[in-house]
Order: C-alpha cells, then structure tokens, then sequence
C-alpha cells in the first residue's frame, strides 16, 4: 500500500520547525506508544540536528507495557530523554518537567556560571498528527490552549505556552513525512489515526490488523470477537467469523465485509482488542 499525504501546511510547518529551533533549549517529540518507530518522522532528525531531545511515549495506556518498557530502554540507550505516559492522566507535567529539566542539566549549568540570570526552559513540542500532542499540551497547561481530536491536522499554527513554572512551550502543527518508503509504516499510521480515513483504503487497514493480531495475540482476538481461529486460518475467513458473531449480516444473509473492516479498525484503535505495539523495540531499525 502507497501512502503520500503531505499537505501544504505541513510544508509551511517544516520551515517554522527550523526558523525556531534557535529560540528553544530542547525539543520535546510525542510519539505514539503503540508505533514509537512508524510515528517518529526521520524528517526531524536531519531538522532538530543535535538539539537535546526528549521522546515522550504517549498513549501507554494503549500499548504493550513490556514493549513500552524495550522501546524506553532503547531510546536512553541512543542518547535520548525517554518518558512513557498518559496524556490524560493528572502528573503530566511533572513527569514532563523533570524529564526536560534533566536534558537541559548542562545548558543551564553553562549560563548559571556565565553569570545569567535562571530563566524558564524553553521548548519545543513536535509530532505527527493524532499522536496526542494537543491533549498533553491541555494538561500541562491546566487550560485549554491547543484544540484537540482524534482525525490529524487540528493544530495548524505555532504558539507560546505556558506549562509550571519552569517550562514555556513552542506549539507546532504535526508534521509528517512526503512519502513513506516501508509500506507498512503507512498501515500503522492509519490503523492508530494518524492519517484520515478518507485518504487510504480501509480494507487493508483491517487485514493489517487481522494478521499481527492473528500472529502476535491470537487468544486476546479469539476472546474478543468470540471466534476461534488459529495461525493458518485464512483472512476472508477470520472476517467471515467476525461478521457471524457480531452479526454483521447483508440481505442473503451475506456477511457485510465493510461493517467487519469498520469494526475491526475501530476496536483496534481504541485499544478494545487488547493493549498492542505494532513496533518491537528490537527490530526496528
């Protein structure tokens, strides 16, 4: 599956990166917990350059903790500030805060004995779209400052930010990338929200989903959906067993394969099928 969807705003939003990475002290990068690999835009890398950065790992209600955990690990281990969280839970700020306070430790030791006068950190906050980058912004901030919603591209301008009283933070439009070289990068983007439904074909979305389920939590599935497949059932059959159970039924009592693909995505999505990481911390590359 091919998957190029790189609007004009995102463009514009490149060069914002770059024009303000000299008014901030460190980068602050939302990644997906479920997809830390597919949701890091290598675009950034070559843009933030050797800034300090921290990943924080959104969403790991949703994911795999032992994962979580390989993917935190791995990311301290390539010379980065890693933090795992909710973005919905209360201590966002203060995980947030003591994770940026620890990357900057030597830039404010520098100007402390230059003689400058303490200031807050500043920040700048990045990610793809739907990685839950507005919604931990709200937190910290007590208020409503960014607009938040599960389809991407509702941030579209920078802002200043005020969060605690040691940071302030630089808001930016979610960024992806012009094309993704892996075709399976695409599937999970969509598959988590980060691309509008509208722009890919859901069918291969569901059969995604349907085979690293069937592969990587074939009881969790089961359960679920209360099927009974295993490892070598075919997929039109795993979408036949879903429709029967669920009901999914057209007239001739045909199974109704677009209400199984919707369903299939949705409770996937939304974490309903079992907490997933489409990405293993020891194979990505």
């Amino acid at each position: 599956m091919s998957i190029n969807w790189f609007p004009g705003h995102m463009a514009k939003a490149r060069r914002q990166i770059e024009e303000s990475l000299k008014k901030v002290d460190v980068v602050i990068e939302i990644l997906d917990a479920r997809i830390p690999y597919a949701s890091k835009n290598p675009m950034l890398d070559h843009v933030i350059g050797d800034k300090p950065r921290v990943v924080v790992l959104n969403k790991k209600d949703m994911a795999n903790g032992k994962e979580t955990d390989r993917w935190i690990a791995r990311l301290k281990a390539e010379g980065v500030y890693p933090v795992a969280l909710n973005g919905k839970e209360p201590n966002v700020l203060k995980k947030i805060e003591n994770t940026v306070v620890e990357a900057t430790r030597e830039i404010f030791e520098r100007m402390e004995r230059k003689g400058i006068n303490p200031r807050a950190i500043r920040a700048m906050i990045v990610g793809i779209p739907n990685v839950g980058k507005s919604t931990i912004i709200n937190n910290i901030a007590k208020r409503k400052v960014a607009k938040t919603g599960n389809t991407p591209g509702v941030t579209k301008a920078q802002q200043w930010i005020k969060a605690g009283t040691k940071m302030e933070l630089l808001d930016t439009p979610g960024v992806l990338w012009p094309k993704f070289e892996d075709a399976s990068i695409g599937q999970k983007l969509s598959l988590t929200g980060a691309i509008k439904d509208n722009v890919v074909n859901l069918d291969d979305i569901a059969i995604y989903a349907l085979k690293f389920m069937q592969t990587h939590h074939l009881e969790g599935l089961n359960k679920f959906y209360n099927i009974n497949i295993d490892a070598n059932t075919e997929i039109v059959e795993i979408f036949d067993a879903i429709g029967r159970s669920r009901g999914f039924k057209m007239s001739g009592n045909e199974i109704d394969y677009e209400r199984v693909t919707e369903r299939v995505i949705y409770d996937t999505r939304d974490a309903k099928i079992g907490k997933l990481t489409f990405d293993f911390a020891q194979e990505e590359e």
